[in-house]
Parts: structure tokens; C-alpha cells; sequence
């Protein structure tokens, strides 16, 4: 069993049997955040659950450090709280030390994650690019991650990936997906890539849960922030054009959902 909990924005808590994980964290009030030579980046809503209400977590699952959307002021506070964060190698270069411990991982290497009584959970890095081709020298490092356990359905994290390239990549090595955790939102900035996407919409999430097999779709990444371009609704229409409506797992922030196999 699998319990799923949408904080707001990127920003989940996956409690898998024995293990408390925290996505991309997120925690900061609604307010701007200006980049140089970027747009700013806006925050509407506050999380559903306050940092310091959140009960402790063994690991944090980073996609990436660099943007405010993804790790802002009070997410960073709390990675000092958690014993181990694993992201990008150039992300664990920026955060090291300051009381954090992280971990760099390279596509498809993995950590080991020890249980009590259980076989360890296993994650691996999977590639995911945040934006069209070219785009890292903008957008920056960005990684995605696959847990695995003999007693647990296969679990993918997306990351900020709008390539449904790489989703394939990950669907050859361990589909079918229990649970496919997809960063949504068809994010678009203004004078950037001449309107590209950054994230998926909700049509590449439809086919992302096809193409992986995935018998349940947590989108997350699509309410709170001004970028996010396709709620709710859009990815609702989406899945049900696509004959996958039984798979979607909408979650509003604060929601939680127990899922298994």
C-alpha cells in the first residue's frame, strides 16, 4: 500500500510501507520571485501543510534545485531537517553542507534505501528534460526517479520532464508502473523558447500513463504558481479522451489517496 498527499505545487508526501518521502518541497507563502535575465516566477496559494507541520521524512526526492517552484526558502529550510536528499550531481554540489546531506545521482544509478524488517526500496535516477531540446544550458539539470521493491507496485517520479522521449526510456526498463507521479501544469514562460513546453500538459500525461502502463496517474505540479497553464480540468479531458479516466488520481492540496495494486 502506497499513500500519496498533495502538499501544493511539485510538492507530495509518499508514505511506502516503511518509508515517509517528500517531493520537490515547497512550502513558502503565496509572493514573487524574480530571477535575472528570467521572468518571475509567482506563487498564489500557500501549501496545504505547513513545513513545520509536517511529520518527519527519511528522504527527500529533489528534481531539481535551481528554480523557486521546485525548491524555495522554506523547502531548502527543510532539507536540513531530513536525513538524506537525492537529486542532480550539479544540484548536490550547491546544497551540500549547511546542515544538509545529499546525495548526486546520474541517470539510471541508484541508491539503496534501508527498511526495518523489509527488503530495501530501491531508486533510480531516470532522465527528464525541462523544456525542448537544447534547453539545459537554460533550464539547468533536472532528474526523475523510480522506486522499486519486491513488496511495492513500481513507482515513477517525473520530475519538471517535457519529453515524452525520456518517459519511454524509463517505460523499456520498468514498465508497467504501478504509479506514475506526473509533473503536469504545461508550464510556459514568457520569451522563452518561443512558448515551449517545460513541463507536460495533459494530453503528453494522458499518453505518458499509456506508453508506462501505469495502473494509477497522481498528476502534481499543476495548482498554486501563475506559470501553471492546464488544471485540473484540462488533465480530467485529457485522460477521458484517452479511455484512461479509471487511471487518474486527482488530488486536490491537502487530499490523500491510498493506493495499491
Amino acid at each position: 500500500m502506497v499513500l500519496i498527499q498533495l502538499i501544493g505545487g511539485p510538492t507530495a508526501l509518499l508514505e511506502v510501507d516503511g518509508l515517509r518521502l517528500v517531493t520537490d518541497p515547497t512550502f513558502d507563502q503565496p509572493g514573487d520571485y524574480p530571477r535575472p535575465n528570467a521572468p518571475t516566477l509567482v506563487k498564489l496559494t500557500g501549501p496545504a501543510v505547513a513545513a513545520d507541520e509536517m511529520a518527519r521524512a527519511d528522504v527527500v526526492l529533489l528534481s531539481h534545485d535551481q528554480h523557486a517552484d521546485n525548491l524555495d526558502q522554506s523547502g531548502l529550510a527543510y532539507l536540513g531537517r531530513v536525513p538524506l536528499t537525492l537529486t542532480t550531481p550539479s544540484g548536490a554540489d550547491r546544497l551540500a553542507g549547511d546542515g544538509i546531506t545529499v546525495r548526486g545521482m546520474d541517470p539510471w544509478g541508484h541508491v539503496d534505501l534501508p527498511r526495518p524488517g523489509r527488503e530495501p526500496v530501491r531508486v533510480t535516477a531516470v532522465p527528464a528534460r525541462h523544456g525542448p531540446e537544447g534547453c539545459e544550458p537554460f533550464t539547468g539539470e533536472v532528474t526523475g526517479f523510480v522506486l522499486t521493491a519486491p513488496d511495492l507496485p513500481t513507482i515513477y517520479l517525473s520530475g519538471d520532464n517535457a519529453w515524452l522521449g525520456n518517459v519511454e526510456q524509463v517505460a523499456e526498463r520498468f514498465a508497467p508502473v504501478g504509479i506514475a507521479v506526473l509533473f503536469a501544469g504545461a508550464v510556459r514562460l514568457p520569451g522563452r523558447f518561443d512558448g515551449a513546453l517545460l513541463t507536460l500538459d495533459s494530453e503528453q500525461a494522458a499518453e505518458a500513463a499509456r506508453v508506462l502502463g501505469a495502473r494509477f496517474v497522481v498528476p502534481v505540479h499543476y495548482t498554486g504558481w501563475q506559470h501553471f497553464t492546464e488544471g485540473g480540468d484540462k488533465l480530467r479531458a485529457a485522460f477521458d479522451r484517452a479511455g484512461l479516466a479509471d487511471r487518474l488520481v486527482l488530488l486536490a492540496p491537502g487530499e490523500a489517496a491510498e493506493l495499491a495494486d
